[in-house]
């Protein structure tokens, strides 16, 4: 175990294991009551989850997480600093230093940063924004916030407009074709951050690889809505990843846009993934793309978290 010991009685480490989770949970965070089940599962290392502790009191803390059984993590999404603690911003900054070191190969760039914060976050943001500027001092960089829904079992369903007709994506060709034409004119800020350095099909390709690669759920669920001459005008991926069913991705053709396609896309998945019984749906999008978060709430679904994302 690499341990870093600082003056102030301060010691920077690792967690040795599940059987330290009590200690790391001692900071609240939204994420907790998944840190049992994620490193159980692979998804979380002992070895990326670092805290700053001072006597049996954790200061600050910090943790990424990856694929199952991958070397590497791929998200930054925890770092958590004891805010009755006056000397905060710099243990949090020795923590961050220390833990980067140790957990980002070198050489490579840093994964992003998510941070889970509540839908009136703004109107107290100091705890967040001093998160923000200790990272910031250590490269990264704002990058899009964005908000997080969820429809619940009761919620009115939307009702089939009877506009289009629904088909399963063909194969992954398809898809990739699908949503490389997508990125035209898009809204989204990661896809608009990708597409700086990569092509559309490389964007796409890049974006199906990372994550719709990786659903649990099976590639016949995601749908193609089509004109009644079988012409296609989006698509939608009903599914489900690590920790429950979602409206994984969905868009309009940009030729097709404008004309409320997107509730029909968009209601079609709702109705799939209710159908099955699920607890809840939950789905995401940029806070600058008014036209899906309204979507959203047309189709029933609440904003009930933001997340606010950095990059290096």
């Amino acid at each position: 175990m690499q341990t870093v010991v600082l003056t102030e009685n301060l010691t920077i480490r690792p967690i040795s294991g599940p059987d330290e989770l009590s200690l790391f949970n001692t900071l609240p965070y939204v994420l907790n009551e998944e840190l049992e089940d994620d490193l159980a599962a692979g998804r979380r290392q002992a070895a990326w989850m670092w805290v700053a502790v001072r006597g049996d009191r954790v200061v600050a803390r910090i943790a990424w997480w990856g694929r199952e059984s991958e070397p590497v993590p791929l998200l930054l999404d925890i770092f958590d600093l004891d805010d009755a603690a006056p000397d905060r911003r710099a243990v949090g900054e020795r923590l961050v230093a220390a833990a980067m070191a140790a957990v980002v190969p070198e050489g490579q760039t840093p994964p992003e940063y998510l941070r889970m914060v509540p839908p009136d976050w703004h109107d107290d943001p100091v705890p967040v924004q001093e998160r923000l500027a200790i990272l910031a001092d250590a490269g990264a960089r704002p990058l899009v916030e964005r908000l997080r829904f969820e429809w619940r079992p009761g919620t009115p369903l939307p009702e089939p407009r009877g506009r289009l007709a629904f088909r399963p994506v063909r194969d992954e060709g398809e898809m990739i074709d699908l949503m490389t034409e997508v990125l035209e004119g898009t809204l989204d800020g990661h896809s608009r951050n990708d597409l700086r350095t990569m092509s559309p099909r490389e964007a796409a390709r890049s974006h199906f690889d990372g994550e719709l690669a990786h659903y649990r759920s099976p590639r016949d669920w995601w749908l193609v809505g089509t004109l009644p001459d079988g012409e296609p005008v989006g698509f939608a991926c009903p599914a489900r990843n690590e920790y429950g069913p979602i409206v994984g991705y969905i868009a309009v053709r940009p030729g097709h846009r404008g004309k409320g396609y997107i509730d029909d896309l968009l209601g079609e998945a709702t109705r799939f993934l209710a159908g099955q019984d699920v607890p809840r749906i939950r789905a995401s999008t940029d806070v600058g793309n008014v036209p899906m978060a309204r979507a959203f709430e047309r189709a029933g679904f609440a904003n009930f978290e933001r997340v606010v994302t950095m990059i290096w």
